[in-house]
């Protein structure tokens, strides 16, 4: 009877040893895709989407300060404008 319990320790403790090994294994094959997947999209000259957001918020702040200095460029041409037309100002050119 004392080798019947013995048995079964041994047996749970393969059991238990090939459950670690079989996690291990997975950990590994995950590993290798991972490897795989990242060298593919490098090679395809691809880029995550973190950085493609970053430059596209760039390109966004970049296309609001041009609206922001067109707006302005406007304001002063428009100015300029009604200060060489004021009447009796004298002409083009003469800022009153």
């Amino acid at each position: 009877m004392a080798e019947r319990p013995r048995l079964l320790g041994d047996l749970a403790g393969l059991a238990g040893g090939a459950v670690s090994v079989l996690a291990g294994l997975r950990d590994e094959i995950e590993a290798i895709i991972r490897a795989r997947i990242d060298e593919t999209l490098r090679r395809l000259d691809l880029v995550r989407r973190e950085e493609f957001d970053a430059v596209a918020e760039m390109a966004a702040r970049a296309r609001a300060g041009q609206d922001a200095a067109e707006a302005r460029l406007d304001a002063l041409e428009t100015r300029l404008d009604s200060l060489t037309r004021k009447p009796g100002g004298g002409g083009p050119g003469m800022i009153a």
